[in-house]
């Protein structure tokens, strides 16, 4: 049985790559989506076509190694404390972008990704994510309300895509891409604390399903923001900033998870994700098909 320590050491690196993988992956995501013409919202007909383009099957390579790194993060380390280190994914996908393109990163760009860095830093030193043994999603009550509520702010940001005209259509896309990976990853880390990874007992559980599910419509809601109109950069940032901040809320409330409280750590917790945001937004702005390059 692994200590404590030993989980974190273990665990946060793998997180850690898990976000430069996504990161690769999202830039060439973003390059085959606007190879492509655009589609209606959740028309598996994009998938179908994306899969063609021998850049975006690399990037699903990468995608299932990310992937593949964030389950066994999650299978050592809170939920809480996986998600945000993903945000650094974003620092990546900008940085390996100058990289593609054979230049050296803006100054700005090296003290926004540093900002970032920061404030999450500070998030997680403030916050010090454990979990706590519990049913979590075991009880049908708990998973049946947590279904509600995904099925809920989905639906709400797919009215709202089809409400709103063409430039801004890719935020409520984003955030239903943010929702459902956050809650994707909140039913892995669900699943392994049911069962061993290894056991077939997880093709028994109902969260194997609902991420087989959940998390593929995340991906076509994705590149559904990613294709459309000139909001794209800031739908990345959305997507980065929806997922962990839906996985904190799916920790603290469904999976037992517990942060530091009190007045000056919540505080301190709040302007640290502000800063975060801040910094990711700032980011965003800065990615290259803003700029039309």
């Amino acid at each position: 049985m692994l200590s404590e320590v030993a989980r974190l050491a273990a665990g946060a690196p793998l997180a850690l790559v898990a976000a430069a993988a996504f990161g690769a992956s999202s830039l060439l995501q973003f390059r085959a989506s606007r190879q492509v013409p655009e589609e209606r919202a959740g028309r598996p007909r994009l998938l179908i076509r994306l899969i063609r383009l021998r850049g975006w099957r690399w990037s699903a390579v990468l995608a299932a190694m990310a992937f593949a790194c964030q389950v066994a993060a999650l299978s050592l380390v809170p939920l809480i404390l996986v998600q945000p280190l993903l945000v650094t994914g974003l620092v990546w996908y900008v940085l390996l972008f100058a990289g593609a393109q054979h230049r050296r990163p803006d100054p700005r760009i090296l003290l926004e990704s540093g900002l970032c860095l920061l404030g999450l830093g500070a998030f997680l030193a403030f916050a010090r994510p454990t979990h706590q043994q519990g049913r979590g999603l075991d009880s049908f009550g708990s998973a049946a309300l947590l279904g509600v509520a995904v099925i809920l702010g989905v639906g709400l940001c797919l009215v709202g895509a089809l409400k709103l005209g063409r430039k801004w259509r890719p935020l409520p896309l984003a955030v239903a891409a943010g929702i459902c990976y956050g809650v994707t990853a909140g039913l892995i880390s669900s699943l392994g604390l049911q069962s061993e990874p290894s056991s077939l007992a997880v093709f028994g559980q109902w969260q194997t399903y609902a991420i087989a599910v959940l998390g593929p419509f995340g991906v076509l809601l994705s590149q559904n923001a990613y294709q459309a109109g000139p909001m794209g950069a800031p739908a990345l940032a959305t997507i980065t900033v929806t997922d962990p901040l839906v996985s904190i809320a799916v920790g603290l409330l469904w999976l037992d998870e517990r942060i530091r409280t009190g007045t000056w750590v919540v505080l301190g917790e709040v302007l640290a994700v502000l800063v975060v945001v801040v910094a990711v937004s700032l980011l965003a702005r800065r990615a290259p098909h803003v700029a039309g390059a």
